[in-house]
């Protein structure tokens, strides 16, 4: 017996399907995908060198990590000058050649464009700090007087998302104690004042910068941030807010004036692709708490996309992912957007770590089938779909990166390795069995910005390709058929009655996919031999830990 959604859940809201509604997308983490030069850090040639390994892949476009000028406070998070290119990464002329490469192969380019902070060597910060109290130049910014008869208290209670503080003080040019400043991430990213009409109207001649060289679209760094409660009172449990990393203060987030700023956005880009037909996308990166206030920032007018984080966080359990699933398909759906699904990106532990539950699991193979389980059931729901650097390889998170080379600001201003994100972000391995694996092109022996471990060997990518078995097969043959098959990408889902620990869906008419949470094989759902499974998958079983999908006839509800 199937188990329906309501009819118009699943379905799209116009007949026109525009090419983000189910794409997949490959995040490039720039620093560490492949090294040009021989620095040890990656750049934009070495990405325009892997373009024809992410074309056979076979996914849609890239997401490009931020490459432009910055200090590396927070390894490009923090910028210096949104119109450019940080020498380190190469420069503009490298960006277009990359650009024309990636539209050659049929891929489409979004840039990661950071609007909540930039850096505190941003030439408006600058000029903040030589003005003087009350100055045009610090109204760009959060700068208040403190607290106490001194003033050396901060203003409020806010807590950085990274570790202490929300504010900091300055130095006034005199060289007395002076006003405090708001960065909810670093005391190097000083977050920008978006009730001030110049921020909105300088991002808009960013977005027309980097739309007029040729980009796709934009993966939009805390979308649910910018704007503040103008009074800026205290907050009612800033340890809460410190503790979420994302944050729940909604002094701080999700404040109802942002929504405009996505209306004006989305204006440009419709404005483009008036031009020439080519849809420019807006993906954001919404946390915020349910799916319903996710699907604000999806309405007709704002961002196209926005990530859904609650697949990434919900537990390994059938009723938890298909609770997750159907709430976001009733809620963000129905707005006439797509669900857009991730399991990893540059922030989170490395989904075959994650899911392996505990130490020393991963090494009996668990994690790794979870997670090759979770990858194929992503790549059959309706929607997009993005895979972060490193999955298509199994990459497990390194947990055992030594103190005296973490760069994480979270390590620097906490003190605790706990949440730290440089075990993700390793250079990847590419070829041989010693270090940089084929990372640095430029020079033998290049030693990468993040050492790698021994056992990357395992998970090189001719490896992997030589490998019918592994990860990337798995991807490739997964993204081939949700090519092929009508039922996949765009359209609706069924459930399936399923036992305890069983995961089943119909997906448009004639395709199955059903995961088994457990450990132990049960029944499949259909008879005969899987047209794709994540592990072995005799005919009439699924093991544990193990996702397929059959063609055959359904059962009508």
């Amino acid at each position: 017996m199937l188990t329906a959604l309501p009819a118009a859940l699943g379905q799209p809201s116009r007949t026109a399907t525009a090419w983000w509604r189910d794409a997949v997308i490959y995040q490039v983490y720039v620093r560490s995908f492949l090294d040009s030069t021989g620095d040890g850090i990656g750049d934009l040639a070495g990405v325009r060198a892997g373009l024809p390994y992410l074309r056979k892949l076979g996914v849609d476009g890239i997401w490009l990590s931020p490459f432009y000028p910055s200090p590396q406070h927070d390894h490009g998070y923090d910028v210096a000058d949104y119109r450019d290119v940080d020498p380190v990464y190469g420069d503009l002329a490298e960006f277009d050649l990359l650009m024309a490469d990636a539209g050659r192969l049929g891929l489409k380019l979004l840039l990661d464009i950071v609007p909540n902070h930039c850096s505190s060597e941003h030439p408006w910060f600058a000029e903040a700090l030589a003005s003087g109290p009350g100055s045009a130049a610090r109204t760009r910014f959060h700068f208040a007087d403190g607290r106490g008869p001194d003033g050396a208290e901060p203003p409020n209670n806010w807590r950085a998302m990274f570790g202490g503080p929300a504010w900091s003080r300055i130095t006034e040019a005199d060289g007395s104690p002076g006003q405090w400043y708001l960065h909810l991430f670093t005391e190097q990213q000083p977050d920008l004042n978006w009730r001030n009409p110049e921020v909105g109207d300088s991002f808009e001649q960013v977005l027309r910068f980097w739309l007029d060289r040729g980009v796709d679209g934009f993966r939009i760094d805390v979308a649910a941030g910018l704007f503040k409660h103008p009074e800026l009172p205290d907050s009612a449990d800033p340890a809460a807010d410190e503790r979420a990393r994302d944050s729940v203060n909604p002094l701080a987030w999700n404040q109802p004036e942002v929504h405009e700023v996505w209306r004006r956005w989305r204006a440009v880009c419709e404005e483009y692709a008036a031009r020439d037909g080519n849809e420019r996308l807006l993906v954001g990166e919404v946390s915020v708490p349910t799916a319903r206030e996710h699907a604000e920032y999806v309405r007709p007018d704002e961002l196209h996309q926005a990530f859904f984080f609650d697949l990434l966080s919900a537990p390994w359990d059938a009723d938890a992912f298909r609770a997750t699933i159907t709430e976001a398909i009733r809620d963000i759906a129905g707005t006439g957007s797509t669900v857009t699904w991730v399991l990893n990106n540059h922030d989170q532990v490395r989904t075959v770590t994650r899911y392996a539950g505990e130490p020393g699991v991963e090494a009996s193979g668990l994690g790794a089938a979870r997670a090759r389980a979770a990858a194929l059931l992503m790549l059959a729901l309706p929607g997009a779909a993005y895979v972060y650097q490193g999955e298509e390889l199994g990459l497990p998170e390194v947990l055992d990166l030594p103190d005296d080379v973490l760069t994480d600001p979270i390590f620097h201003r906490t003190g605790s390795r706990k949440r730290i994100r440089d075990g993700c972000r390793v250079p990847l391995p590419w070829s041989g069995h010693a270090s940089p694996f084929g990372f640095s092109q430029g020079a033998a022996g290049a030693r990468p910005w993040l050492p790698q471990p021994e056992w990357f060997a395992e998970h090189a990518t001719d490896r992997a390709l030589a490998d019918t078995r592994s990860f990337w097969h798995l991807y490739r043959e997964g993204l081939q058929l949700r090519r092929s098959l009508p039922q996949l990408g765009e359209g609706s889902l069924r459930w399936l009655e399923s036992p305890p620990q069983v995961l089943a869906m119909v997906r448009g008419d004639g395709l199955i996919c059903a995961v088994n949470f457990g450990t132990e094989p049960v029944p499949a759902p259909v008879a005969g031999t899987p047209l794709l499974s994540s592990g072995p998958c005799p005919d009439g079983v699924l093991p544990g830990a193990t996702a397929a999908w059959w063609t055959g006839d359904c059962p009508t509800p």
